[in-house]
């Protein structure tokens, strides 16, 4: 099928060979992928672009889809824009022809769906609570009302934090992130972290230990802390709160911080798909939407950084994630 054919047509159009190169792409597959992907044709795939299957591994080399079918596939752009797919497979002539027809309207029902549902427990919970404060004020004793404004409180973050997960998928699957970038001190941020973190988990026992002269990086340092707190967090929830460390490390042009924790590990055949969609583990004490380890991936990669997790089944799990220096300037120890 010649490139005129090719463009001809109104689905995009994807033209593999044997050897898993990019031989040939349409004008609608350009609407797709970005107009960046008309530089990957010669290019292997996974080396041009990357693409994961449904379960979070490589599609089209790694794990080649069937020869007929169809399947669910995420692209991302080389901006960090992610788009999900629903690919038509057909082989034909040593050729494997791709159609892709976006799936993210069906992706933010999704979303929306999962956010809703998580929603429901904490308004039924502020809703109880006030309602039972405004009809039995004069009954209630201080400590009672005192531990129900609380629970509100905590209640009222929740939600906070549900409406936060929706905005930055909005922002991330649109490529519209804006990072408020300013010079962060990552182990004062780290100890901060670690303090909130603990007045929902009183048991929290984590140890934060960073080298003398750990630089400050060019960052935006409400998304880092939201970084720390979904880590730290994770850790506590599938993992176990005490024994935990969180440690930084400095190599040439940037900085890691790793999140470690004692437990049950994550198994192996799960660890590709920790960062995807919707993904939760079914060890631990799982609970929420699925989305704070995508989001993360999210937020750390828009900054240029990398995150990466392994795990030890029945020792723990390390989540560490890099962020570029750029400017920096160095600041003194931290142990706690």
């Amino acid at each position: 099928m010649t490139e005129i054919a090719l463009d001809a047509l109104p689905d995009a159009l994807l033209v593999i060979d044997d050897a898993c190169n990019l031989v040939a792409l349409n004008l609608a597959a350009l609407d797709v992928l970005g107009a960046g992907a008309a530089a990957m044709v010669g290019q292997p795939v996974g080396e041009g672009f990357d693409v994961r299957g449904s379960g979070g591994g490589p599609a089209l080399r790694d794990d080649r889809p069937p020869a007929d079918g169809r399947v669910d596939l995420t692209f991302r752009r080389p901006d960090g824009t992610e788009v999900p797919v629903i690919a038509t497979i057909r082989s034909t002539g040593g050729r494997t022809v791709v159609a892709l027809r976006p799936s993210g309207e069906r992706s933010g029902i999704a979303v929306i769906s999962t956010v809703a549902h998580e929603l429901r427990s904490p308004l039924t919970s502020v809703k109880g609570y006030t309602s039972l404060m405004l009809n039995r004020w004069d009954r209630l004793k201080d400590e009672q009302k005192l531990m129900m404004l609380e629970q509100v409180h905590h209640d009222a973050d929740r939600v906070t934090r549900l409406v936060t997960e929706l905005l930055d998928i909005s922002r991330l699957e649109t490529g519209q992130l804006v990072l408020r970038r300013q010079m962060v001190d990552v182990p004062a941020l780290a100890v901060s972290v670690v303090e909130k973190v603990r007045l929902g988990i009183p048991d929290l026992d984590c140890a934060i230990v960073f080298p003398h002269g750990f630089p400050r990086v060019n960052a935006d340092a409400d998304k880092v802390e939201q970084v720390l707190t979904n880590l730290v967090e994770n850790a506590a929830k599938y993992g176990h709160p005490t024994d935990m460390t969180v440690t930084g490390d400095v190599a040439d042009t940037s900085v890691g911080v790793a999140v470690h924790d004692i437990g049950e590990g994550i198994p192996a055949a799960d660890l590709p798909r920790v960062f995807t969609k919707f993904f939760r583990g079914d060890h631990g004490r799982p609970s929420g939407t699925g989305l704070g380890l995508w989001i993360t991936r999210g937020l750390v990669e828009a900054h240029g950084g990398h995150i990466t997790a392994t795990s030890e089944p029945g020792k723990g799990s390390t989540f560490r994630f890099t962020l570029p220096t750029g400017a920096s300037e160095p600041i003194g120890d931290v142990a706690t």
